[in-house]
């Protein structure tokens, strides 16, 4: 090895020793300061500064899981932290985490929800199988004096405006599930899934309502193993096949197995484009549905079948 790169070799491990002590060196020095400080402190005063932080956190606060600068409450965290400093990266980890449950349980004035249009009774899926869209509503919900149901958009005109509405339907359900009292709400939709079309109006209302209803009650329900949104959809709608795409995107088959509802993903091949037909009247699902007969035939059942 040449005497030049020997050199270069050694400057740079020196160098890198000095940053690491350096930087141990900084740390301790925080940790202890940090320390004194406290250690200054008796046990009522420690307990008192805790009391009042947690208390200006409530107050003051709109949401744990930012820095949001209209709150001086929230907790900063601009302290350096070094690469060998796991602990405290783990504890910065721990904090957020719990942070953001506690934003997600705390009841709020009002919510913005978007839900997409679905298409649903896909090939021999009656009931079954469903696909969500590329046209999103979106749903403004907020406590109030007044009940009151606005909106704006595809079909407005057309919306119901009394407690009849699916919004309303989904809200009170996610205020059952909460197990609290349904407050006094003013709905404001701006529609961009025609009304009554065939493009599941009525369950993206049903899956917005339910979601603006839980954040509203601050109330979080379990899904890994439950899916208990999909429950509480399918027990307004019925069935799977619109609440299912809605919920959870693309295309979904979704069944009843006995004791509740489950549903699955199927994969979409990619490059497919949907061509949609609208017709200019409404058609209402009650209605559709009472044209069809309660039996089929074999030759009917056997057509789509083999078309599954």
């Amino acid at each position: 090895m040449e005497p030049s790169n020997s050199k270069l070799i050694v400057t740079a491990v020196g160098a890198a020793c000095a940053g690491a002590a350096a930087a141990m060196a900084l740390n301790r020095w925080y940790s202890s300061s940090s320390s004194s400080n406290d250690e200054n402190k008796s046990n009522d005063e420690l307990e008192r500064d805790y009391l009042q932080h947690e208390k200006s956190l409530r107050e003051d606060r709109t949401t744990m899981i930012f820095e949001d600068p209209a709150s001086s409450a929230v907790v900063r965290t601009n302290s350096l932290v070094f690469p060998h400093n796991h602990e405290e990266k783990m504890r910065r980890l721990v904090a957020a985490r719990a942070a953001i449950e506690e934003d997600n349980s705390m009841p709020r004035r009002s919510v913005t929800v978007r839900v997409p249009a679905t298409s649903a009774n896909m090939g021999p899926g009656y009931d079954t199988i469903g696909m969500a869209v590329d046209l999103w509503s979106e749903v403004t919900v907020e406590r109030s004096d007044k009940f009151e149901i606005t909106g704006e958009g595809e079909g407005a005109e057309k919306m119901p405006t009394d407690k009849s509405n699916f919004l309303v339907v989904g809200c009170k359900a996610a205020f059952d599930a909460a197990n609290k009292e349904m407050p006094t709400l003013k709905y404001h939709v701006v529609s961009r899934i025609p009304f009554a079309r065939g493009l599941g109006s009525s369950s993206a209302a049903i899956v917005a309502g339910i979601i603006a209803g839980l954040v509203l009650a601050g109330h979080r329900l379990p899904c890994w193993g439950s899916e208990a949104l999909l429950q509480i959809a399918c027990g307004i709608e019925g069935h799977p096949d619109n609440v299912a795409p809605a919920i959870y995107g693309g295309i979904q088959i979704g069944i009843h197995n006995g004791t509740r509802w489950e549903t699955e993903r199927v994969p979409c091949p990619a490059g497919v484009q949907l061509v949609m037909f609208i017709p200019d009247f409404i058609g209402k699902t009650s209605d559709a549905r009472g044209v069809l007969k309660p039996e089929i035939s074999r030759a009917d059942a056997a057509f789509n079948i083999s078309r599954a």
